[in-house]
């Protein structure tokens, strides 16, 4: 792939993670209603939305079932 295709890529998820970092840290300053404190209560329900994004993560990152199937020799 040609670089400036990946330094456009790049730029663009650099974009991207900026304006979120600015939308969180504008709710932070927000007061009580937009702290992080009122949206996950407790400690579990934050370690609970962590576990689904590593699970969700860990299913992008696996192949699909039908690539698998091509590589695996039958042992039958």
């Amino acid at each position: 792939m040609n670089p400036e295709t990946h330094l456009s890529l790049f730029r663009a998820r650099s974009t991207e993670l900026q304006e979120q970092a600015v939308e969180f840290r504008t709710a932070r300053e927000a007061g009580p209603a937009g702290s992080l404190r009122t949206v996950h209560s407790s400690p579990r329900t934050l370690r609970t939305q962590l576990g689904w994004a590593l699970v969700e993560l860990g299913l992008r990152v696996l192949p699909g079932r039908e690539s698998l199937a091509c590589h695996s020799p039958r042992t039958v």
